[in-house]
């Protein structure tokens, strides 16, 4: 419980770098399967958030996962991202 207090506490007071970085290892996570099956949409997602929060490397990766995916599956990544963005 205390482990979780302290990092909701300090989350909301990271810098915008250091959130970018939270995001952008969430995209790998997911690209990669790392500790949770590898899901495109979801890594597509977490890319694009972080690189509107200043990860230019999130960025690339995300246009190199977009060469392989779907129009539909880069469509529902985006609607993923805007919904997380409004609601966050």
């Amino acid at each position: 419980m205390a482990r979780f207090e302290m990092f909701d506490a300090g989350f909301g007071t990271m810098g915008a770098g250091a959130q970018a970085d939270v995001l952008f290892e969430l995209g790998l996570m997911y690209a990669t399967g790392r500790d949770c099956e590898p899901d495109v949409v979801a890594a597509h997602k977490w890319f694009n958030i972080a690189a509107i929060k200043g990860a230019a490397r999130a960025a690339e990766l995300r246009a190199e996962l977009s060469a392989n995916m779907t129009k539909g599956q880069i469509a529902q990544a985006l609607r993923d991202a805007r919904e997380w963005m409004t609601t966050h």
